[in-house]
């Protein structure tokens, strides 16, 4: 069978609103991740991997942020980057070959979520074990470790806020929210929302963005010689965790997606 063309794969695997899905996508995706993902997909649609294989390879490669940012230095930090940009590629892809394939299920939706999940809490636990100095000459400082785990607890929790509302919505015999639903009904919540939108501060304690800021934190460490700024990182993403955790809740039950 011909390999595709990416012009007559775009049309069915980039159905119009793909990329303007506004909780749905990720920046990364609509800079530049889908466009490499629509090449790879070329190499992919006439083969008999399935688009869950991808899936459980997506989180794999996720998971594996964790042992790679346990390498010292900079190295490690690029190593994590690396696993975390093929989690997003394979994140990509594997919803691309499923509407080419037409191989849709509940199940890949689940693991697709699973792997989101483990994915921010590898990168996490792996900063706060970076931040450990598990190699180091010295005492391992198990604080920041910690920390490390507890910013993972809280991006997991955030997520599961989310899906939560779902849940609760379907056990309760509603239909699905609708995006208008999330802005909260009081005015004083609903500012608050919007200002932390426009800072984006919560976005730094997902896999992504973490593995970036962390990659940024070990240059700057290996000017100055130490792990300052990669503790000082884990210390703040905790903090960032914690309070993300307690005002998305607040947002959540001040709007009406429970109603």
């Amino acid at each position: 069978m011909p390999r595709p063309s990416v012009a007559e794969l775009r049309p069915v695997v980039h159905p119009p609103g793909v990329k303007d899905r506004r909780s749905g996508e990720h920046w990364a995706g609509r800079l530049y991740m889908r466009e490499i993902s629509l090449r790879c997909d070329r190499y992919l649609v006439n083969t008999r991997i399935t688009p869950n294989q991808l899936t459980y390879l997506m989180t794999l490669c996720g998971v594996l942020a964790a042992p790679a940012l346990l390498v010292p230095g900079i190295a490690g930090a690029v190593l994590g980057v690396v696993m975390v940009q093929l989690y997003l590629l394979l994140d990509c892809v594997d919803g691309e070959i499923a509407r080419w394939k037409k191989q849709y299920s509940l199940g890949g939706v689940y693991l697709d979520r699973v792997g989101a999940y483990l994915t921010d809490a590898a990168v996490l636990v792996g900063l706060g074990l970076r931040a450990a100095d598990l190699w180091g000459g010295g005492r391992v400082d198990w604080l920041w470790a910690f920390l490390g785990t507890l910013a993972a607890l809280g991006a997991i929790l955030v997520k599961a806020e989310t899906d939560l509302v779902g849940v609760a919505r379907h056990q309760g015999g509603l239909p699905p929210v609708k995006e208008s639903a999330s802005e909260p009904r009081s005015s004083g919540v609903a500012l608050a929302r919007r200002a932390a939108a426009a800072l984006k501060f919560h976005r730094l304690i997902l896999g992504i963005e973490a593995s970036l800021l962390i990659l940024l934190l070990a240059v700057v460490d290996q000017i100055r010689g130490d792990l300052f700024f990669t503790r000082l990182g884990t210390a703040v993403l905790a903090g960032i965790a914690l309070l993300q955790t307690v005002l998305h809740l607040v947002s959540i039950l001040a709007s009406s997606r429970l109603k």
